[in-house]
């Protein structure tokens, strides 16, 4: 694989929150041109803490962050990733700063050097791709949790990132919404990596799950095969599922009888 399809590369990672015992040590982690990952592990297993490195807003205490090519260290450098990198965090309410919807969506164009003329009208562009026409007045943080959830997405998307990081992108959103996330992202031409408990959406979504578990990241080589049988609430199908996708913990409605994609399949 050349390095310029390499798009994220962390190599043997350290880190530790303040005062805690280590979370990753030795961690590494690739993702390359094309790639659509699912990232899925129990709470606390270090899924959000990936992405904050990636991004620079946690520093490791060990190891290399290499992104397009470049191994990153300062702030300034990080700062350039932040343009071509879009993450969706895990909570909106982290995300939303603006008085109004519009103003929110176009800050990241606005940042990036374009002309408010120009940053809104991608900014309401991007609304109505999300179904979020008639958004633009709306008060903030008046939102619903699901609706907090799109505008945050559109945010994101307005920046006209070359990857997205979008962490439990589902939270909050009703079948329906969630359907048409799927469609909206399935015809994104990007890389990307989502963390998320709901595997009917990975497994709608992304080409590959790898699994993370006490700080490391568990692969297909690693899984291990089993069958059992879940009671969904459109009642229950047989199917099969690897470890990682045990992992989730997830108890996501199977839309129909099957098995499941393999990882890295």
């Amino acid at each position: 694989m050349d390095n310029m399809d390499t798009l994220i590369h962390l190599k043997n990672i350290h880190f530790s929150y303040p005062g805690g015992k280590p979370l990753f040590q030795g961690l590494s982690f690739q993702l390359l041109k094309g790639e659509r990952l699912g990232l899925i592990g129990p709470n606390g297993s270090g899924k959000t803490t990936l992405f904050h490195i990636i991004m620079g807003l946690l520093k490791p205490s060990g190891g290399e962050v290499e992104i397009f090519g470049e191994t990153i260290r300062e702030e300034k450098q990080f700062q350039r990733v932040r343009q071509k990198i879009g993450l969706l965090f895990q909570d909106p309410d982290d995300q939303l700063f603006s008085p109004t919807v519009l103003e929110d969506v176009a800050f990241g164009p606005l940042n990036q050097g374009k002309s408010p003329k120009e940053a809104i009208a991608i900014a309401k562009e991007t609304l109505a791709k999300l179904g979020l026409n008639g958004f633009e007045d709306r008060v903030t943080y008046k939102l619903s949790g699901g609706e907090k959830r799109l505008v945050s997405l559109a945010a994101v998307l307005a920046m006209e990132p070359q990857v997205l990081l979008l962490d439990e992108p589902t939270t909050g959103l009703d079948m329906e919404t969630t359907e048409r996330l799927i469609g909206i992202l399935n015809r994104l031409d990007l890389s990307y990596v989502f963390i998320s408990h709901n595997m009917d959406f990975i497994l709608q979504t992304t080409n590959k799950v790898y699994g993370m578990i006490k700080g490391q990241i568990v692969t297909e080589e690693e899984a291990i095969p089993h069958t059992h049988k879940h009671v969904h609430g459109f009642g229950g199908f047989p199917h099969t599922h690897s470890y990682v996708e045990h992992l989730a913990g997830a108890s996501a409605p199977v839309k129909k009888p099957g098995t499941h994609p393999k990882v890295g399949d």
